[in-house]
């Protein structure tokens, strides 16, 4: 089997147990995460199967929707709520504040990523040197808001609506607005309503699954193919499909196809989806260069 399942992650599992809890459902020897969700996080979380792992490459540049719960007047050496705290304080914003506050972390940003992330830095990751009690430097990072919006729960907690770019961490957005504030603030919850153009309405729980039969779980795997539905569709002819098979370049003016140079395309014969190209320019002009075999 080979694709993609949609889960939608409980609280309290990392990513990789998600990942080997779906090997074992499905039956398949070979899975993969597009991203690690916080072992408290819930929410979208693809999993690739099979063939479908080689294209985590392409998911994990994608934007991001997340729910989260900000608390105010505290930090935690991790950032979010399961952390050793650090600092506190009674003295809370205005609501009239705090929206300007968040409002204010729309658009670019430089944010520096956590210790207790699954960044690696020198072959190992963050979190790991975390829990040995080692910090390193880390070099701050450009990431995008692309919008924020905040709602007031009680004096002390704000729900926020974020949709971001990949590589944002929302622990550190929550941390940064409370430094804003003067206050400190730490992630209380945190929910993924999207990625890679997946929803909460694709996704499944691993309870779910667990008590569907074999024939629902496989009819839950989605084609490799979905993953590139927003990338042009070329459909080549026999021989042109047999070269760019053989990971040859297909020029442009060969099957008639007019591509700016970076497009990345969808490549399918008579059979279906088999590949993706990117149009690069050759010696005797553009033509599309097959970068992932499925």
């Amino acid at each position: 089997m080979d694709g993609l399942i949609i889960i939608n992650k409980e609280g309290g599992l990392t990513s990789q147990a998600v990942v080997s809890r779906v090997k074992r459902l499905l039956g398949v020897a070979k899975a993969g995460h597009t991203g690690t969700l916080d072992p408290m996080a819930t929410g979208v979380l693809p999993v690739l199967v099979g063939r479908g792992v080689k294209a985590s490459e392409f998911m994990l540049t994608s934007d991001k929707h997340y729910v989260a719960t900000l608390l105010l007047g505290i930090t935690t050496d991790t950032e979010d709520i399961t952390g050793e705290m650090l600092t506190e304080t009674d003295k809370i914003p205005t609501e009239d504040e705090v929206l300007s506050a968040v409002s204010s972390f729309a658009g670019p940003y430089m944010q520096t990523p956590p210790m207790y992330s699954a960044l690696k830095i020198g072959g190992k990751k963050l979190c790991d040197l975390a829990r040995e009690g080692v910090t390193v430097e880390r070099q701050a990072r450009e990431v995008h808001i692309y919008s924020i919006e905040a709602k007031r729960l009680s004096e002390r907690e704000y729900s926020l609506d974020v949709r971001c770019s990949k590589g944002t961490y929302i622990r550190t957005l929550c941390a940064d607005i409370g430094k804003r504030l003067g206050v400190g603030g730490v992630m209380k919850t945190l929910m993924r309503a999207t990625a890679s153009g997946f929803t909460l309405d694709d996704a499944h729980t691993l309870t779910e699954i667990e008590n569907m039969t074999k024939e629902e779980r496989e009819s839950l795997l989605l084609p490799t193919e979905v993953i590139f539905k927003k990338y042009r569709q070329v459909v080549l002819p026999e021989f042109f499909a047999r070269l760019a098979r053989c990971g040859q370049e297909i020029y442009l003016k060969k099957i008639k196809l007019d591509a700016p140079e970076g497009e990345i395309l969808r490549l399918s014969d008579e059979q279906g989806f088999f590949a993706v190209g990117e149009v690069r320019e050759f010696d005797d002009g553009l033509a599309i260069k097959p970068i992932r075999q499925f």
